[in-house]
């Protein structure tokens, strides 16, 4: 099963995050994930479970789809197909085989719960320092 690796990764990942902000509980995970991945729906279910007894339980999963675009050779444009498994230009009919989007699984930002000497929770944007954000709750 695919997603749930990918949710026990996310999760472990946002405790690790956790522990280096003074063990402070997660809120919110968001990631993007491209719709060729075609996880987005089920993750959704094994992040709760592979959160439960974690610094993640009970924390928001929040998943940005990304579409699918591909470049087409012959106009050398970045275009929508018609479909999801339609591989070729909307516009001229070429094979496109170079996919733009649709591909990602990225991890966004974690969210964590106010420390005691702050009302504004900690959210860590993956690769970055951790930032603040006033809680809009």
């Amino acid at each position: 099963m695919h997603e749930l690796s990918i949710a026990t990764s996310l999760v472990e990942l946002a405790c690790d995050h956790a522990r280096q902000h003074e063990g402070r509980r997660v809120t919110k995970v968001m990631i993007r994930i491209g719709v060729l991945q075609h996880v987005a729906r089920s993750l959704y279910f094994c992040f709760d479970n592979v959160a439960r007894g974690t610094a993640c339980e009970g924390a928001v999963l929040e998943i940005e789809e990304v579409g699918l675009t591909v470049e087409c050779p012959a106009c050398r444009a970045v275009k929508a197909p018609s479909g999801l498994y339609n591989f070729r230009c909307p516009d001229c009919g070429v094979p496109t085989p170079q996919v733009v989007t649709g591909r990602e699984l990225q991890l966004v930002s974690i969210a964590l719960a106010p420390d005691a000497a702050s009302d504004r929770p900690a959210l860590g944007r993956a690769g970055d320092e951790p930032i603040y954000a006033r809680s809009t709750s």
